[in-house]
């Protein structure tokens, strides 16, 4: 087992192969140990090289009414009239923290994406 850190896009690219060939290895194997180690370090270089930002608010909640199978209703039941959905969702009117916090609850978005400005 030969670790070294990732420096830069051609250790990146070795260090994804070789996480392909051990990628089915046993843990708490000599490779298991080698797979997990090789995760940490890829891990940590995709999170300082590629970040990915949070998602906007409104986009969360719509991708989330449509993971659940939720109608605009079944929102409103959450926050208040349909006409507010509406325009929560078409981002004419802001959430309010007593949204957030019920959206939070109820859809399980954290806060953190939720508070953002949009």
């Amino acid at each position: 087992m030969k670790i070294a850190p990732i420096r830069n896009e051609k250790d990146y690219q070795s260090a994804i192969k070789r996480l392909e060939l051990i990628f089915d290895a046993t843990k708490g194997s000599e490779n298991g140990d080698e797979l997990e180690i090789l995760s940490i370090l890829i891990d940590r270089y995709e999170n300082e090289n590629f970040p990915i930002g949070m998602p906007d608010p409104i986009e969360a909640i719509k991708f989330r009414m449509e993971q659940m199978g939720m109608k605009q209703k079944d929102l409103a039941e959450v926050v208040g009239f349909k006409s507010r959905v509406s325009e929560i969702l078409s981002k004419k009117r802001k959430l309010t923290l007593d949204m957030i916090r019920k959206i939070n609850t109820t859809l399980h978005i954290p806060t953190e994406v939720l508070i953002q400005d949009y």
